[in-house]
């Protein structure tokens, strides 16, 4: 009975990795180095990370796939990890990095040990490295887009970054101010960083809102906007056009408001189940397989007519995610050749 059990797992493992079982990857083991952890998204992307790769360790596909956070923001700090990890001979690191250059360093030391390193999210320059991003620049872009669409007369932004000093965080926020260049209507009157955390974009926004003029919408990067919401009302001041991120409680505040009088926004961000993305393409590298440096993903976008599907398969705290299968992985490696 024991046995036919086994043979039924070892069925279900097959048909779940059916190409990944042939991989000669079973032995190799692949590490998760990320910088901050400190905001929902980041939350769920080492939540579908543990998840992916639990399975795919169950499965044999590799023998370990351990996440790594650092305690803080810093790359310095972040550099001594990836070292601990080439110590710890580890076959791959997949990498969400503190600076797209300040990592270059520890990334070359890890390539020179013979290891994959796959960047994602906050991707590196270090040319020996691989890369894995969504086009940042034209997610900024697009929300200046979609308000020239709504707001034909333009009117005065206010403007969420991110994390300073951080890839992602300059990559949005170009694309935002490059489209505030080919719509004159409109003005950014004013930057604050909220971190893509909802309490520090709170207190942001009420910090800089009483000098500011009218607002006529709220360009943000994720993880911000429920925040933003919070602090206009706070301050008395009429709620604006507020772009989201996909957060939980930034889409459960926009269908109340969307309810109560038919306020109208959109919602853009990078799925955290990037990583997983991430994970399959650095396996796909250690078994042989031949891989452009650079990779990319589209954003993921939610519109006013699939607010409430997308809300409903969004788990509360969490952000609406795709996670990626091998075979998805493998579609991306091609669709790059």
């Amino acid at each position: 009975m024991n046995i036919r059990k086994m043979l039924l797992a070892s069925v279900a493992i097959a048909c779940a990795f059916p190409a990944a079982t042939l991989a000669d990857t079973s032995d190799k083991k692949i590490a998760l180095s990320n910088n901050y952890a400190g905001n929902s998204w980041r939350q769920a992307m080492l939540t579908s990370w543990e998840k992916v790769t639990g399975e795919a360790v169950k499965a044999g596909v590799v023998s370990a796939a351990d996440a790594f956070t650092t305690a803080e923001n810093q790359a310095t700090e972040q550099a001594a990890q990836i070292q601990n990890m080439i110590l710890q001979g580890y076959d791959a690191i997949v990498l969400n990095a503190a600076s797209p250059t300040a990592l270059n360093g520890a990334v070359k030391e890890a390539c020179d040990a013979g290891i994959t390193v796959v960047s994602f999210d906050g991707i590196v320059t270090e040319p020996c490295a691989w890369r894995i991003a969504v086009d940042f620049k034209e997610m900024g872009r697009s929300e200046i887009e979609y308000l020239a669409k709504r707001l034909s007369d333009g009117g005065n932004l206010l403007e969420i970054r991110g994390l300073a000093g951080v890839f992602v965080d300059d990559a949005i926020s170009g694309g935002i101010h490059e489209g505030v260049a080919e719509n004159p209507q409109f003005k950014i009157a004013g930057s604050v960083h909220g971190d893509w955390a909802q309490d520090v974009a709170q207190r942001a926004v009420a910090g800089i809102l009483p000098s500011l003029p009218e607002i006529a919408a709220v360009v943000t990067q994720g993880g911000d906007g429920y925040g933003a919401a919070q602090a206009f009302a706070a301050a008395k001041r009429p709620t604006p056009i507020i772009i989201m991120g996909n957060r939980q409680d930034e889409l459960a505040w926009w269908k109340e408001q969307k309810d109560a009088n038919g306020y109208e926004t959109m919602s853009v961000s990078i799925a955290p189940g990037v990583s997983t993305l991430a994970f399959w393409v650095a396996q796909q590298i250690l078994d042989g397989k031949e891989v452009k440096k650079d990779l990319v993903v589209p954003f993921l976008r939610i519109d006013q007519d699939n607010l409430e599907a997308n809300l409903e398969k969004t788990p509360q705290g969490g952000v609406a995610n795709v996670e990626y299968t091998l075979e998805d992985a493998q579609k991306v490696i091609d669709s790059a050749k």
